[in-house]
């Protein structure tokens, strides 16, 4: 059965960014994959994501869902079957305060989630948000306000630059419990706009384990918010670990 398309209103994404060693985020990266570059550094980040009104497209449901979210990302491209470079992200984690997020993520639809306990305070000009993995793994805690400019010490010389490399990244690709598939899922947005926010802390387990970022190898960049977008959620093929495509669900 064709996964549904999963409409609704993306109420806040924030996107924190770091850079990385392009040899060590390969290391992170599955076969078929290579980080996408900017100012010669990889990138990776956490989507921090509040997502409203969710329900399936076709279905006047009175009332849709909503839910905290988190995604450990990196920038990459893929090389498909013809040898051509697609460009994606590739998501090791993804969190959820929804229970219907866990238990739907992989089994009716793509991408599957870990239970989490977030905690967000948002005035539309400043964020406090706390997240906490039920299982232990993972914690990310930030503070951040909107802001004109981008950091002084960012890789990308404008808003727009730093726009436009991330947007491109609308097709993910999330590990899966079985360590031979990955499932992939668009992010169609209605209108992509983004503001530069001033973060004055940053905590994350993920990329302080110097397991994965060895010491001096990770820095933070800047991290982008975007806010009442329009967007829907559509399956795309999932992929073995060779890049070969072993279920067909293309967008509509």
């Amino acid at each position: 059965m064709k996964p549904p398309v999963v409409r609704g209103l993306i109420r806040r994404r924030i996107l924190v960014n770091f850079r990385v060693r392009p040899d060590v985020i390969q290391r992170l990266l599955p076969e078929s994959f290579q980080p996408k570059l900017v100012g010669g550094s990889a990138m990776a980040g956490i989507c921090l994501i509040r997502l409203e009104q969710m329900r399936p497209r076709g279905l006047a449901w009175p009332v849709g869902l909503s839910s905290e979210n988190a995604a450990h990302r990196i920038a990459a491209y893929r090389q498909d079957e013809r040898g051509q470079l697609e460009e994606s992200v590739y998501i090791p984690r993804r969190d959820s305060s929804s229970w219907l997020n866990h238990w739907l993520g992989g089994r009716i639809f793509p991408g599957e989630h870990h239970r989490a306990r977030f905690e967000a305070q948002d005035d539309g000009g400043r964020v406090v948000l706390s997240m906490r993995s039920a299982d232990g793994q993972v914690a990310v805690d930030l503070r951040a306000r909107t802001a004109r400019p981008l950091p002084p010490t960012s890789v990308f010389r404008t808003i727009g630059e730093a726009s436009s490399f991330f947007e491109g990244g609308s097709l993910g690709y999330s590990k899966t419990r079985h360590d031979d598939r990955l499932d992939a899922l668009y992010l169609c947005t209605r209108g992509w706009r983004v503001e530069p926010l001033e973060v004055e802390a940053i905590a994350s387990t993920f990329f302080r384990d110097e397991g994965r970022f060895p010491a001096g190898s990770v820095e933070f960049d800047c991290a982008l918010v975007m806010r009442d977008i329009p967007h829907e959620w559509q399956a795309a093929p999932r992929l073995t670990l060779t890049g070969q495509a072993i279920e067909t669900a293309c967008p509509a």
